[in-house]
């Protein structure tokens, strides 16, 4: 996998993100830069960390599976993608005692938007991409990608930050249809 497809893969991932950074940048108006940055790292950390995990459980069974780690590809990312999508066309509920600086909101939202890392990492396994460039990428991208939401938050408005979610699921998906015509027929 080269390098502009992995970051296509990190950015996809940091939709969700963005879109939780928006609405923090949206609800607490007050926020300082270094509270922005502790969001932001902490997102960043999870977001890295989880396809790392996902890349340790699938080499334990890559032999297994080497016939058809395409079509798991292929499958995972889709869902994923497709997740991301029906989640941003849902009504957004309104969080009247949100505060992002307690440890379990902060916990939650970074386990909440990682979960897609830690498949999208099962996936990295399959097909031998490169796992420390991959999750510095992830956490990389998901950081500025944190740090843009939160800073924007005001200015960008609630109803981008599913339009931005979308966008996430639809590249995820299609580079999940991508891996499996490459593999199908390359």
């Amino acid at each position: 996998m080269s390098i502009a497809e992995i970051l296509l893969i990190a950015i996809g991932l940091s939709f969700d993100t963005l879109a939780v950074s928006v609405t923090t940048g949206l609800v607490v108006n007050h926020i300082r830069f270094w509270q922005a940055v502790r969001i932001a790292v902490v997102l960043a950390l999870f977001q890295g960390l989880m396809p790392l995990i996902g890349w340790y459980m699938g080499n334990h069974v890559d032999e297994l599976l080497k016939d058809f780690d395409h079509w798991i590809a292929f499958v995972l990312l889709v869902f994923i993608g497709g997740r991301m999508v029906v989640e941003s066309l849902k009504p957004e509920e309104q969080r009247k005692d949100f505060n992002p600086f307690k440890a379990t909101v902060l916990l939650g939202m970074a386990i909440s938007t990682s979960i897609d890392a830690l498949a999208v990492g099962v996936t990295f396994a399959f097909i031998n991409v490169d796992i420390v460039v991959s999750i510095l990428a992830i956490g990389a991208i998901t950081f500025i990608a944190s740090m843009m939401g939160i800073r924007f938050g005001k200015g960008i408005g609630s109803r981008c930050g599913k339009r931005l979610e979308i966008i996430g699921g639809i590249v995820l998906i299609a580079l999940g249809v991508k891996i499996l015509i490459e593999h199908l027929y390359f």
